[in-house]
């Protein structure tokens, strides 16, 4: 039998309700020639419990690996031209295979495809790609905002792991996602790698994908802030430039400042993370464990850091110039 266009992999954790949808969303799909694996990481198979009787493949983790190991498992265990991703708790319009395939006619450059992510039950967007900081923080363009404020197909910097579309020839030059990172800014390291090899990433608007946002680790909680505060260092000594690699402590001074000052107006992230019950004091403890994290893994990233640059086709001032036209500031990361 023929190898289908498309492998869609598909990670959990919880395997509940969402998951049930999400897989119903796929099998109303237009385009029909893809497979579905789902990668469970609950331990227990309850994937294979909720999933009973659909048409997809299974791959059972004894314990949670984390977001990219789980996804890498899929992708090894493929062969399909094209890697799609979706979040267990996402549902995907009938239409977004095809129009984000369709996207790709015509344009050997572009490697990866960011489709229309709207947040569930309010119709704003969550995501129209993915713009990063100056101290590797990165965040969802136009998110929080009404989705006809990007109605064009145009270029981004690179997609969000909720939802996305790889050339597999892309993750073989690139690399598959670090599963080192284990949650969060592994598919910012992904598309930051894949850049350096001169691929493109495509916005399609028309393939559109409903998010229920961050309900495996919670939208604001210690994990979270740990995990995103070290990983966002880890690409940063991975993928910046070198006269970036210097600017980014200071920007992430800058970002510090407004997220205390959006703490005391009660907005952004650190005020939601306090309204979730967290602890505005404990906050300076998860940075100062990501940095001592980061630091323990220096000599491997600098490892990575000479093997991304070995097979680069931008240069340093080529890849800056990339970097400064999809960036966010420190102020509007604090905010969100």
């Amino acid at each position: 039998m023929p190898n289908p266009e498309i492998t869609v992999i598909v990670p959990t954790l919880a395997a509940g309700e969402p998951l049930v949808a999400c897989i119903a969303s796929l099998d109303a799909q237009t385009f029909r020639d893809f497979e579905t694996i789902v990668i469970d990481n609950s331990g227990i198979k309850l994937a294979r419990k909720a999933l009973e009787g659909r048409t997809v493949t299974f791959i059972d983790n004894v314990d949670n690996v984390g977001f990219g190991a789980a996804v890498n498992q899929g992708i090894r265990a493929s062969s399909s031209p094209f890697v799609a991703l979706l979040n267990d708790d996402a549902v995907a319009d009938p239409g977004w295979l095809e129009a984000m395939l369709h996207a790709l006619e015509g344009r050997p450059d572009v490697g990866m495809v960011a489709p229309q992510i709207r947040l569930g039950a309010t119709g704003m967007l969550d995501s129209a790609g993915m713009l990063v900081c100056g101290d590797g923080s990165s965040r969802q363009r136009g998110h929080g905002e009404p989705p006809e404020r990007y109605p064009r197909k145009q270029e981004v910097l690179l997609p969000s792991g909720c939802a996305a579309l790889y050339r597999r020839e892309t993750l073989d030059e690139a690399g598959l996602f670090d599963a080192s990172f284990y949650l969060y800014c592994e598919d910012t390291d992904l598309g930051l790698r894949a850049r350096w090899k001169g691929w493109e990433c495509l916005y399609v608007p028309s393939a559109v994908v409903e998010h229920a946002y961050s309900s495996t680790a919670g939208r604001a909680s210690p994990t979270k802030a740990f995990y995103v505060e070290r990983n966002r260092l880890f690409l940063v000594v991975k993928n910046f430039p070198f006269a970036l690699l210097l600017l980014a402590p200071f920007y992430a001074l800058a970002r510090y400042f407004w997220h205390v000052w959006w703490l005391w107006r009660g907005r952004g992230a650190a005020a939601e993370f306090t309204r979730s019950g967290g602890s505005a004091a404990k906050l300076p403890g998860y940075v100062f464990r990501a940095w001592l994290a980061m630091l323990g893994e220096l000599r491997t990233l600098c490892r990575e850091r000479r093997r991304i640059r070995k097979g680069a086709r931008l240069t340093p001032k080529q890849y800056a110039r990339l970097l400064r036209r999809f960036s966010i500031t420190p102020r509007q990361v604090a905010r969100l």
